[in-house]
């Protein structure tokens, strides 16, 4: 009974300083760490220049292997400490922790993939954390709650969309033709897309005075149509309520967000 009871605040412990952000032990790990990914990835940034990388080379590729066991280690140790490691390792952040380390190992059957660890910047986000910049985190949240309910109305017009550049790619293939770089149909619509979400490559041009009346439309159509999911997701983070939030991680699922006077976790019910 003693050794569970040790062994649970051992596992607190652990908890407290990786997942928690609200005390000294805490801010000083995620400080720590912050600074381990950065340097890591300027290492493998500066690996990838040949003139550093002839004299260097071997030096960085060594201080990346000791970046690479030094977040091997805490990865582990986050699985160990949270009540329900699934929850973590198939989070967002935990799935970022994971494809942090799996490049250097890979690099052990596929070279070059060691260039893949950039993916680190990613868990840079947990900056939020270390300034306790909890309004942030809560921003975040009310977000990607906001992308969900604007789903349905984000898919239908896509859809629409969709629907107008294939309406207006098969047009343009039969006005223009394969003379003029119209090729096929797919090629048209590719073209169509282009022009629609302006980014305009200028790979290919309608030639005819009446495509290009076409093109026009098209362009100035895409103006408004980019400016239709902005104002669908605003819509939706209007009509939510705000609350302040704190950096309090879940013993169990390690989630973070809560209300300053929730007492239990808002994603799996736990004790907090």
């Amino acid at each position: 009974m003693e050794d569970k009871e040790a062994m649970s605040k051992w596992k607190r412990k652990i908890h407290e300083v990786i997942f928690e952000a609200d005390t000294p032990s805490g801010k000083a790990f995620d400080i720590g760490l912050l600074w381990a990914i950065i340097l890591s990835v300027v290492a493998v940034m500066l690996e990838s220049v040949k003139s550093i990388d002839a004299y260097y080379g071997a030096f960085l590729r060594n201080l990346e292997w000791v970046f690479t066991i030094i977040f091997t280690i805490e990865y582990i140790a986050r699985i160990i400490s949270t009540g329900k490691p699934l929850r973590y390792i198939f989070s967002f952040f935990g799935l970022i922790d994971l494809l942090s380390i799996v490049p250097t190992y890979m690099s052990f059957f596929i070279s070059g993939t060691q260039s893949l660890l950039v993916i680190r910047t990613l868990r840079l986000l947990r900056v939020f954390r270390i300034l306790k910049l909890a309004r942030y985190i809560g921003e975040a949240q009310h977000l990607v709650r906001a992308l969900k309910l604007s789903r349905p109305k984000i898919v239908v017009f896509l859809m629409s969309t969709a629907s107008i550049v294939t309406i207006m790619g098969t047009i343009m293939y039969l006005i223009e033709g394969q003379e003029n770089g119209f090729t096929s149909i797919p090629r048209s619509i590719y073209w169509a897309i282009v022009t629609l979400t302006t980014v305009g490559y200028g790979d290919i041009s309608p030639q005819t005075v009446l495509g290009q009346t076409i093109a026009s439309f098209i362009m100035i159509m895409g103006y408004g149509l980019i400016a239709v999911p902005t104002g669908i997701v605003t819509t939706e983070l209007v009509k939510m309520d705000k609350s302040n939030l704190t950096t309090t991680a879940c013993l169990q699922c390690s989630a973070e967000g809560h209300d300053n006077d929730a007492k239990y976790c808002k994603f799996c019910g736990a004790k907090l």
